[in-house]
This record gives structure tokens, C-alpha cells and sequence, in this order.
């Protein structure tokens, strides 16, 4: 296995096509502000390394980075990428992970717009994200422990577990399917409306008009907070400990709630609309 250590690199594609290799306590930066240094490799393990310089890993088959930095300036830094794994990392730059396979990340400091688009098989484990716009168009995604600001997150994915999570968004799984939340707080603003088969079990879900136009919703043993105007035109099986503030028009299913502040049926509800609403103690 060659080994690259201890050393500073700023040409465009300074270690392309290397395969088998460690990458140790080396600067991807320099006058030169060469592009792409890592790309098309295979096999590599990189440690203790900062990147500063543009689309440093692209096309990389299998390896890992661990204790590294990409700094803001290393934008774009992990794109169509295969069987690679991330731990103990400060991932920086816009448009950080993209197209990506099999992808793990543990224990990082993710601060990045755009993060995760169109990936496949990733899976997240005790990570901070700082995002504006992350996990567009993914899919069979894996998340444990997660603490995540963001506003529009996770629109369109699909097959998604998420454990033991802090979602602090905006306009959260919009248009998602086959999602899965639980034990976790999601806080935002129209929440999953167009959703399809999303399951939320003991969650605290926080903020206006949530849940609306929503196909397959499932709630179990969740709390809220500030909902009001919920479940519009949804087909929904709700179980909810506490209260809420109101209920608007939901289509069809049921909804439970401890107390409800207001309901909602007015002349523009479905005129096919069934749905049971109930208060228990």
C-alpha cells in the first residue's frame, strides 16, 4: 500500500487514479488551487488530512476518512462516490455529498448546503448537520442520533429510518415516501404535506399546519405543540397524547387526541370525507 504523509498538495488532480493508498496528515491547499485531487482512486484511507481545494474526492470506490477537515472552500468535495465511510470529520463546502452509494457517516460536524442530494444507502450516526437544503431525492437513508438545522429537508425521499433525532426545519419530507421517525422532536412549518406512508412513532412534533394532503399517515403515541390547521385533506391514523391546537378537514382515517382546541369542518371539506375525530383520556 503506497503511503502519502506529512505532505502539502495544490496541482489539479494531484493524486488521481491512485489506488491502495494511506493519505496521512496531508493539506489539500496552495497557490495553485488545483481541483480534483483524489479522484477516480479506489482503496483509500485518508487521516488526520484538511481540504481546502475544490471536488477533492469524486468517483472514489471504497475507503474512508477519519479526524479530517474539508473546509468551506472545499466545495463539492464528495460526488458519485461508492462504499465510503466518514468518522470523527468537520465536513464543510456547499453540495458536500452528492449521487453517492453506501455511504456512513459517524460521530461529524456536517456544515453544508445542499448536503446528501440523490444518494443511495446512506446512513448517519451521532452527527451534527447545518444545512439549508439537504437529502433532496435520497433514498434508503438510516439515521441515529442526528441534530440537524435546516429548512428544506428531505423532499422527496424515499425509504427512510429516522431514530433518536433533533429535526429542527422548515418544509420537512414534502412529497417523501416510506418514512419512518421515532423517538425524535421535528419542529417546522408544513409539515410532510404530500407525504405518502409516513409513520411517526413517539414523536414531538412542533409548528403550524403540519401533516396536510398526506396518503398512509400514521401517528402513534406522538405529542405536539403549536399545530394548528393539522391533517387537511389527509388520510390519517392519529394517536395523540396531550393536546393539540386544531384539526382542519382531514379526509378520512381517525384521529385521538387528549383535547382538542378546535375542529374544523367547514364547506370545503372532501365531499367524500369520513374520518373519525375523538378526544380520550
Amino acid at each position: 500500500m503506497q503511503v502519502f504523509q506529512n505532505e502539502t498538495f495544490d496541482a489539479e488532480r494531484a493524486l488521481y487514479g491512485v489506488h491502495s493508498a494511506q493519505v496521512i496528515n496531508c493539506e489539500f491547499a496552495g497557490a495553485v488551487d488545483g481541483e480534483s485531487a483524489l479522484k477516480e482512486c479506489s482503496n483509500i484511507q485518508i487521516d488526520n488530512c484538511r481540504f481546502l481545494l475544490r471536488y477533492p474526492l469524486w468517483h472514489l470506490h471504497g475507503g474512508s476518512m477519519k479526524g479530517s477537515v474539508m473546509t468551506d472552500s472545499c466545495r463539492a468535495a464528495m460526488w458519485y462516490d461508492k462504499d465510503f465511510t466518514i468518522e470523527n470529520s468537520k465536513i464543510g463546502g456547499i453540495k458536500a455529498v452528492r449521487e453517492c452509494d453506501n455511504t456512513l457517516l459517524k460521530n461529524c460536524d456536517i456544515s453544508s448546503e445542499e448536503f446528501g442530494w440523490f444518494c443511495r444507502k446512506m446512513q448517519i450516526e451521532n452527527s451534527k448537520l447545518i444545512s439549508v437544503y439537504p437529502f433532496l431525492q435520497s433514498r434508503d437513508l438510516e439515521i441515529d442520533g442526528l441534530n440537524m438545522q435546516a429548512k428544506y429537508s428531505f423532499q422527496y425521499v424515499e425509504n427512510v429510518t429516522i431514530k433518536n433525532s433533533v429535526l429542527d426545519t422548515k418544509d420537512a419530507f414534502w412529497h417523501s415516501k416510506n418514512v419512518k421517525v421515532i423517538d425524535s422532536v421535528v419542529k417546522g412549518e408544513y409539515l410532510a404535506w404530500y407525504s405518502e406512508n409516513l409513520h411517526l412513532i413517539r414523536c414531538k412534533i412542533i409548528g403550524t399546519q403540519p401533516l396536510c394532503y398526506a396518503k398512509g399517515l400514521v401517528l402513534e403515541d406522538c405529542t405536539t405543540e403549536y399545530c394548528d390547521l393539522a391533517f387537511e385533506y389527509s388520510d390519517v391514523k392519529a394517536d395523540i397524547k396531550g393536546s393539540i391546537v386544531s384539526v382542519k378537514n382531514p379526509r378520512s382515517g381517525y384521529i385521538r387526541a387528549g383535547a382538542i382546541g378546535e375542529i374544523i369542518l367547514d364547506e370545503h371539506q372532501a365531499a367524500d370525507g369520513t374520518c373519525k375525530i375523538t378526544t380520550v383520556k
